[in-house]
């Protein structure tokens, strides 16, 4: 027998009435969020950032693509991990459908990371994606976009309780420094007459809207059920053949 609340036919309306509007209101500041993030103000980009790509050498210029507007996902790669973040994986599933849509709409999208171009290679080719991916080893552009941190910033991190870290960190081959000098990020940059600006960033659970399965998981009967503090159940998508994710009552 369940133990969730059972009711009629007109008691499921009349509650899904009442949650519709409250749906309705958080759709409507979205759009309002969406217009002020549109007006932020934008910063100009004067130091001269280098990438390695598939097609060589690029500048932050060249990342655009003949396009004006460039979104970047700061895909958590660091130089001493040996694969790429798991939750970052899992949001980067969706990016290869998304990119031709988002050139429809004069947007060029990819990811950046700092580890060594040939092993973002040969994972993007495990992980079967074909989304752009640059590596930005060499340049100070992780560090200024607050996405990765040196060892004297994480100094007193580390001596906290690191909950899931070290999990995570043995996931990439690396140790809990290696695996938190690196952080998740989506930064958007502007491209007008020949000069780049920065327009907005995001971090944490701003991020969430790029992990496709979560609103899904929202609206399924058990939610989330991660518990608290949420388990790390996250895997990359070749590995949940492995042992039996651990499922709540």
């Amino acid at each position: 027998m369940t133990e969730h609340k059972v009711g009629t036919r007109e008691e499921w309306l009349d509650a899904r009435q009442d949650l519709l509007e409250r749906e309705k209101e958080l759709t409507r500041r979205n759009d309002e969020l969406a217009r002020r993030r549109r007006e932020l103000p934008w910063v100009r980009v004067d130091k001269d950032y280098r990438f390695e790509t598939d097609d060589g050498a690029k500048t932050l210029a060249e990342l655009f693509d003949g396009r004006s507007q460039l979104v970047v996902y700061h895909f958590m790669f660091g130089p001493e991990y040996t694969a790429g973040c798991p939750v970052c994986s899992s949001a980067a599933d969706t990016f290869s459908g998304a990119v031709e849509h988002l050139k429809a709409r004069d947007v060029t999208f990819g990811c950046v990371s700092r580890a060594p171009l040939e092993r973002l290679r040969a994972y993007k080719e495990r992980m079967g994606w074909r989304f752009p991916w640059a590596s930005s080893l060499g340049t100070d552009f992780n560090f200024d976009y607050g996405v990765s941190h040196t060892k004297e910033q994480l100094a007193p991190v580390l001596t906290a309780d690191l909950g899931p870290v070290p999990e995570l960190a043995a996931a990439c081959g690396t140790d809990s420094a290696g695996y938190m000098a690196e952080g998740p990020g989506l930064s958007a940059f502007a491209l007008s007459d020949g000069a780049v600006y920065h327009t907005y960033s995001t971090y944490a659970r701003g991020l969430e809207v790029l992990l496709g399965f979560y609103p899904l998981l929202d609206r399924a009967p058990k939610g989330r059920n991660e518990g608290v503090p949420p388990e790390v159940w996250i895997r990359r998508h070749d590995e949940y053949e492995g042992p039996d994710i651990p499922h709540r009552s």
